[in-house]
């Protein structure tokens, strides 16, 4: 069960940085310890960006803005069954603060959140926006642009994977590229061949 959020969006896992989070973290006697989660869960994510995203482009992370579409910890549907099943029946005999983060919703980005990320796309001033997945185009980018595909794969129908499109968001051309999500790129667990294949294509130049 997830303790803590990550201190940064696309966290590498630092593992002494992990270690320190949690050694924060008051656990009452006789609940055992905290120790930081695996690499193949803190970080995976992170790598793929660096290496297979941004590097491919030329940019480094001191070159990027980041933007989640969902900025906050949220329980998805394996986290409620563990803190219903395990966290729960301990609470009344350890005073456990009971856990009010909400549940994973199926919209990440409502109008509220859309006008927030323009604000963070203008300050940013980027020429070039990444959007990673079908998430970012049809709760984002389907918002605030005219643009004629609502996901990755009709975009690739249209352009072709790796290629971008300029688009006009706010009043200003910018480059749009969307990008298989990093799961799909990192093969991080179930994922798509097909979208690892093509994103490894456009990598290699293929």
């Amino acid at each position: 069960m997830a303790v803590a959020s990550e201190p940064r969006i696309f966290w590498d896992g630092n593992p002494e940085e992990a270690a320190e989070i949690i050694s924060r973290i008051h656990l009452p006697e006789g609940l055992g310890t905290l120790e930081p989660a695996g690499s193949h869960l803190n970080g995976p994510s992170a790598k793929v960006l660096d290496e297979h995203i941004l590097a491919p482009l030329g940019f480094t992370r001191k070159d990027a803005w980041l933007c989640d579409l969902l900025p906050e910890t949220r329980i998805n549907a394996g986290q409620a069954k563990v803190i219903k099943e395990k966290y729960e029946p301990l609470m009344k005999d350890y005073g456990l603060n009971p856990v009010t983060i909400p549940p994973r919703p199926t919209m990440f980005c409502d109008q509220k959140r859309s006008k927030e990320i323009l604000s963070e796309l203008e300050e940013s001033q980027a020429g070039l926006l990444v959007l990673l997945g079908d998430i970012p185009i049809q709760q984002f980018l389907n918002r605030v642009a005219n643009v004629n595909y609502t996901t990755l794969q009709e975009f690739v129908d249209i352009y072709g994977y790796g290629n971008s499109s300029d688009t006009i968001i706010n009043n200003r051309k910018i480059s749009v590229l969307p990008l298989a999500h990093p799961r799909q790129i990192g093969a991080l667990g179930a994922h798509s061949e097909k979208w690892n294949n093509a994103h490894h294509k456009w990598e290699n130049k293929e």
